[in-house]
């Protein structure tokens, strides 16, 4: 019972891998992507309903995060055309996200992946874009997404340089 957790992640890194093989936008990536984002509410929410959480649960947890991410942005970014100022911004995002990561193993010795509600809109978002794109055009889905995601990844810096220990689990620089 323990491993479930850790194993519908397992699932997310394997369809996120299979993601990166097939013709972006086509049945099987809608597929793989609603598997993806149904693993990652699933993971979360039976460890902490069953107290099956753990340390190692939650950073595979964030790599997973991280490998379906940078996936679909690998598959998608050439295709529909983004503008220059979105791609930088994108990785400005990124080097913010590094520095974090950074300092989170400089001043805790592990990577501090946190799991803020900034953290989780932006997850959010990232994952309803295919949704948000022919809805709200794309310049506005992408300004959304890019605001929303330079917050979270701002607060997850501060965090880790304000924090005297690393919890995981803290919901936003608000809390304590």
């Amino acid at each position: 019972m323990k491993n479930i957790p850790n194993t519908i992640t397992s699932c997310r890194i394997l369809a996120s891998i299979c993601l990166s093989l097939v013709k972006p936008f086509s049945p099987l990536f809608y597929f793989l992507y609603l598997i993806c984002g149904a693993s990652d509410i699933l993971d979360g929410h039976i460890a902490r309903k069953f107290k099956l959480s753990s340390k190692s649960g939650q950073v595979m947890d964030s790599i997973a995060d991280l490998l379906f991410i940078a996936i679909f942005l690998l598959k998608v970014i050439p295709i529909i055309d983004i503008p220059p100022r979105i791609i930088y911004w994108i990785a400005v995002i990124a080097a913010i996200r590094l520095i974090s990561l950074i300092v989170g193993y400089i001043r805790f010795n592990q990577f501090a992946f946190l799991h803020t509600w900034a953290n989780k809109a932006t997850g959010l978002f990232l994952f309803a874009f295919p949704i948000l794109f022919p809805l709200l055009g794309k310049k506005l889905a992408l300004t959304t997404i890019c605001c929303i995601a330079i917050i979270s990844a701002t607060e997850e810096l501060l965090i880790n340089l304000s924090s005297k220990t690393l919890d995981r689990n803290r919901i936003s620089i608000f809390s304590k």
